[in-house]
């Protein structure tokens, strides 16, 4: 047996040294075929930071700031932030992205203090601060805190108490347009109060907040009850509950008077569709659900027609309406320049 065992290995021992010469004139990337190398984890601290970072074969991973982050190597070449890959100025890119290498990978990567450093294959270098991967990564994106939205329903949101902002205050001040924006972010709804009832003033709040939209219905629309246009809001009727614009190439949201025939879905889906909006319809009609208002001359609501839906009841008497329709980006984009995470 032991005998046997010797002969195995001074065989074994012959032919790997036979094969030496064949081995050495492997080139490096053959070899690294045929052998892969191990990879390892490199740990990096400093004075001021502690992470750690490893180069997969697919892509690269890095733990920081208590977030674990993998970017694709592809990612990694097309968002380079040098002066020849970036327009600092313009702030677009300068890279085309058709031109980077599917399969590519860094020749090399290294660390100094707060920076990686990314060599390419063609020699181009990509540099990343620590803190901009965290902010742009997939995984720091899932942990980015945004303002808070509550799901709501009247007794939520009377029990809230949720005070009206002043018209001055609104139109005067960064602290007043910040509450406001903060409540219509949380519920979806929000009020002015002592605003001057005339579609001038009315006009005056709502580009406080955003660009006013042209639609069909002009830039301001003011209406009464008199059927000028062949529309149920035109009336003394009760409006169902309902977002506006259904009918747009960008609509707002669900509107049940404005809905067209169904005639591009055979029987058997339609009848789906049916069951879905009954059990719709009951939930939005359930009183809990239902928050009623008596709008007076002053008070101007301003409606997430994305979250919140609206009608009214049947009136006598003569009533003048007038609003308009504002753009959302421009809402949320007004949001962030308050700080908030809209």
């Amino acid at each position: 047996m032991w005998y046997h065992t010797m002969s195995y290995l001074q065989s074994r021992l012959k032919n790997l040294l036979k094969a030496r010469i064949i081995f050495q004139a492997l080139q490096q990337s053959n070899f690294k075929t045929l052998f892969p190398l191990a990879t390892h984890w490199h740990h990096t601290a400093s004075k001021t930071q502690n992470f750690t970072w490893h180069q997969h074969e697919d892509h690269f991973e890095l733990q920081y700031a208590n977030t674990v982050m993998h970017f694709d190597y592809v990612w990694l070449r097309d968002h380079c932030r040098s002066a020849s890959c970036y327009n600092s100025k313009t702030h677009q890119r300068s890279l085309d992205t058709a031109s980077v290498d599917l399969c590519i990978k860094p020749k090399t990567i290294h660390v100094d203090e707060t920076t990686l450093f990314f060599t390419w294959p063609d020699d181009h270098v990509t540099r990343y601060d620590l803190d901009w991967l965290v902010k742009n990564s997939y995984e720091g994106q899932k942990q980015k805190v945004i303002q808070p939205r509550i799901l709501w329903n009247a007794e939520i949101y009377q029990r809230a108490q949720i005070p009206s902002v002043d018209f001055q205050s609104f139109l005067e001040t960064n602290e007043g347009l910040k509450t406001f924006l903060q409540n219509f972010l949380l519920y979806g709804i929000a009020f002015v109060e002592n605003v001057p009832p005339t579609q001038e003033h009315t006009e005056k709040l709502a580009e406080r907040v955003s660009l006013i939209r042209e639609t069909i219905y002009g830039r301001m629309w003011y209406f009464t009850s008199d059927f000028s246009r062949d529309d149920t809001a035109y009336t003394k009727l009760a409006l169902d509950r309902h977002t506006d614009t259904s009918y747009f190439q960008e609509p707002c949201g669900y509107n049940n008077y404005d809905r067209a025939v169904i005639n591009t879905v055979p029987y058997d889906i339609v009848h789906r569709w049916y069951r879905a909006h009954r059990t719709l319809t009951v939930e939005l009609r359930r009183p809990e659900n239902e928050l009623w208002i008596k709008l007076k001359p002053g008070k101007v609501l301003f409606i997430d027609n994305w979250r919140v839906l609206h009608g009214r009841e049947s009136f006598t008497g003569n009533r003048q309406l007038c609003g308009c329709y504002l753009t959302r980006d421009d809402v949320l984009n007004t949001a962030r320049l308050m700080g908030l995470q809209a």
